[in-house]
């Protein structure tokens, strides 16, 4: 395929400098209301949480449609939670209520104003570097919609994917090479228009432009007869839908926040089980010859490898030579009670306050497996994007031990693409029951279950085994 080469645009100020107009004026817009309607410590309550409650809601990104009557639903729903919030502090609710209408009408003019000046960049050349992913009739019809509407404020540089006649832009190469085309062309946007590309090409490279920022939109299949969702996270180019793919999660505020979690839960439990450890250390010491805990390299975040901690439940010299294997028949009556109990589990907290790995996450896998997993499971690879976890979404869904892979691959990614802080909360709360519950059968025989997956094991860790009851927790 002959591929042409695209000349590398400036960096240019475009999503930032959009947010920063349309906050400034809806800053503008609360702080002259309120100084007019409601000048009290309540009203100034009221600005404040309005403000942040479109700020959380996702109201100040830059969208491609830019239509302040359109968003007044999503404004008036935020100066409703608003009004509830501060009415209890407030000596006069009706002047509250007051506020909130008034301040619901500026908003909607700041925003048209602040619309009509983000428009009127875009139209300057303040666009944003952009690619189609795709080369079939929609991904042509879309490169014409941009280019003969400026104020979306995008730049196509050019398609990947296969050849396709009268292109309006040059083929940049295959999707595979998406990921480099984005740094190199300092691309910030993707718009996926499929075409002849085969869909389970473009997961991969996708999930990878996600994960660099770079905000990602697709053209639902059949929108031309409405097959397509309504929601916030939909745009529209000239008649056209696109949604949008959810950012990383790295790029939110909450992400540090399950940072925090994790530290703060971390370093209490290991302070609280102190004493229990302590104990477990004793016994397994006097139970049978060999170290207290075992160590064991397993592939975490990027493909990183770190080393697991956990207290010995098997004998030193024993070999584990299959994944999933049953191990329960070498444990002796300490380990079986170690595991029972799951404080044979406690010494990965140390993991988690160290950043190895995350309370909630895809569990760990020794490296060999992770290779050989990588190139026989689709999406394995890509439940590598988060922090590896000590239990996780597939694990209290019953998807542990002799159970699916590709199943529970299927979920790990699930959980990575909608991640948030209430679904780790949740998780977490549901391991304690899944400890206790059975293991869920695959529904259909994938033949990468338990031990029957072909990949043999040397040397590896003699306590490695997904039958532990805290290991199956995070298997």
């Amino acid at each position: 395929m002959r591929v042409v080469a695209a000349t590398p645009r400036p960096r240019r100020a475009g999503t930032w400098t959009a947010r920063a107009i349309v906050t400034g004026a809806d800053i503008v817009a609360l702080t002259v209301i309120t100084a007019l309607v409601a000048p009290t410590p309540a009203g100034g309550a009221f600005a404040i949480a309005y403000l942040a409650i479109l700020g959380i809601m996702g109201t100040h990104q830059a969208r491609l449609s830019l239509a302040a009557l359109d968003e007044a639903p999503r404004l008036g729903l935020a100066a409703a939670v608003a009004t509830l919030l501060s009415a209890p502090f407030a000596d006069d609710g009706a002047r509250i209520a007051q506020l909130a209408l008034a301040a619901l009408g500026a908003i909607v003019v700041g925003r048209a104003v602040s619309y009509a000046a983000v428009r009127r960049r875009r139209h300057n050349g303040r666009r944003e570097p952009t690619i189609i992913a795709g080369s079939g009739h929609v991904a042509i019809e879309l490169a014409h919609i941009i280019r003969q509407h400026p104020e979306y404020g995008l730049d196509v540089v050019g398609f990947v994917g296969a050849p396709f006649p009268d292109l309006p832009a040059p083929i940049l190469g295959e999707v595979a090479h998406l990921d480099e085309l984005v740094t190199e062309l300092d691309v910030r946007r993707v718009i996926v228009a499929f075409g002849p590309t085969r869909e389970v090409e473009m997961v991969g490279v996708l999930r990878t432009a996600v994960l660099r920022s770079v905000q990602v939109y697709v053209v639902p299949r059949l929108f031309e007869i409405g097959v397509a969702p309504r929601s916030n996270d939909v745009d529209d180019l000239w008649g056209v839908p696109l949604v949008r793919v959810r950012q990383s999660a790295f790029t939110s505020w909450s992400w540090r926040v399950k940072r925090a979690i994790d530290i703060t839960a971390a370093a209490s439990l290991l302070l609280v089980t102190a004493p229990v450890m302590g104990l477990a250390a004793l016994c397994v010491r006097l139970s049978s010859p060999g170290p207290v805990l075992f160590r064991q390299p397993r592939v975490g975040q990027g493909g990183h490898e770190f080393e697991v901690l956990k207290f010995r439940t098997l004998p030193a010299d024993h070999v584990d030579q299959t994944w999933n294997a049953e191990t329960e028949a070498y444990t002796n009556f300490v380990g079986r009670w170690l595991r029972r109990l799951s404080v044979d589990e406690l010494p990965q907290l140390w993991n988690v306050l160290r950043g190895d790995r995350s309370l909630v996450g895809p569990r760990p896998e020794r490296g060999y497996l992770v290779e050989g997993f990588n190139t026989t499971v689709h999406g394995y690879r890509d439940r590598h994007r988060l922090p590896m976890g000590l239990t996780g979404w597939a694990q209290v869904h019953g998807l542990r031990g002799e159970t699916s892979l590709r199943e529970r691959v299927r979920f790990d990614n699930q959980y990575i693409e909608h991640w948030s802080l209430w679904r780790d909360l949740a998780i977490m709360a549901r391991t304690i029951g899944a400890v206790f519950r059975l293991p869920h059968r695959a529904s259909v025989s994938d033949g990468v279950t338990g031990s029957r997956f072909g990949i043999a094991a040397t040397a590896v860790d003699p306590d490695e085994a997904d039958t532990d009851p805290a290991e199956e927790a995070s298997a």
